[in-house]
Formats: C-alpha cells, structure tokens, sequence
C-alpha cells in the first residue's frame, strides 16, 4: 500500500494518481475535444462571481485524507480535471488538502470506467458535494449531488441545450453554465 510520502518520490511528470493505496497510471494526454471542452468549462465558471471560491484545473493535486488521518500517509491523491473549493484554508502549495465542493472529470476513452465507477465511489466516500462526468463526444453533463444521508443519488442528466445551477452556491450567489457555451467547437 502506497501513501503520499511514496508519491511524492515519483520523478517529476510521472502521471498517476493514488486511488486507496495504489497507483493509477493516468491515460495518455487528453484528446483536442476533451481540452476544448475542459477550457470552455473553465471559462464559463471563471467568468461567474463565484463568492471566494477558487477553480483549478489539472494538473492540480486533490489529497482525499481520511478523518485523523496523518498528511503524509494520505492513500488518495487525485487530479480532477476542475476543481472548485470554497474554503481557502484547503489550498496550499502543493495543491488542495481535504475535499473539494466541486469536482469535474471530463470523459476519455481510456477514463470512463475509472471516472464513472471508481472515482464515483471516491468521491462520495470523501463527501464531494457535486461530481460532474461530462462526456464531450455525446455532449451530455451528468451531475451527481450528495443527498442528506451523504450518498449520490441519481444524476440529474443535461444535454447541449441545457443550462446547470450548480447548488454548491448559496442562494445569493447566481452561477448558471450554459452547456451551448460549454461544447461550442469554436
């Protein structure tokens, strides 16, 4: 079993992440299509008054610690494909410590199963408020949001046409993404 201190002795550009104890090679560099639709995302959240939170983008290392757990013996560091935290106090330098209120994965061939069944349970284990899957060649965002009990229920499915309210928000905060915007090919 593997922990952060074993991760951060992988030689510099090494592209894996740390999913309970083990390394996960990642999948070779993103295709055109992912990169254009992560950048579009990016910018439609960039440009809304997020209220203090912060958006980062991968590379940018997630460290899913466990309740009491040692900061060195963390057995989970993921990198999302955008992140959005809203307590300051989780960024340093070496990225975000703790769990982000936001997590999205853009869909790769080579990353669907690991985004749509392991980082699935990941991310509900450590209480993400909202993981989003979006799969840029079918131009659908599914949203998973924790109910009360703490557990992802069924995503609410939106298609190219949509708009999404992300309820990370308070209710003063308005924050829509426009999905044209975010699979525009331009």
């Amino acid at each position: 079993m593997y922990t952060y201190r074993d991760y951060l002795l992988l030689p510099e550009g090494k592209r894996v992440e740390l999913i309970e104890g083990e390394f996960v090679a990642m999948t070779p560099l993103p295709s055109t299509r992912h990169q254009q639709v992560l950048g579009n995302l990016f910018y439609e959240f960039k440009k809304q008054n997020l209220k203090g939170c912060l958006i980062f983008l991968a590379p940018f290392d997630v460290r899913l610690m466990e309740v009491g757990e040692n900061p060195e013996e963390i057995k989970n560091v993921v990198q999302p494909d955008l992140s959005i935290i809203c307590d300051p106090k989780k960024i340093d330098e070496k990225g975000c410590i703790g769990t982000p209120d936001l997590i999205v994965e853009v869909i790769s061939p080579g990353s669907a199963a690991r985004d749509l069944i392991t980082k699935l349970r990941l991310y509900e284990k450590f209480k993400v408020k909202e993981y989003w899957i979006v799969h840029p060649l079918d131009e659908i965002v599914m949203v998973y949001c924790l109910n009360q009990e703490g557990f992802y229920g069924r995503p609410e499915i939106y298609s190219r046409e949509d708009k999404i309210k992300p309820g990370i928000f308070r209710d003063d905060v308005e924050v829509e993404i426009d999905l044209q915007k975010v699979f525009a090919e331009e």
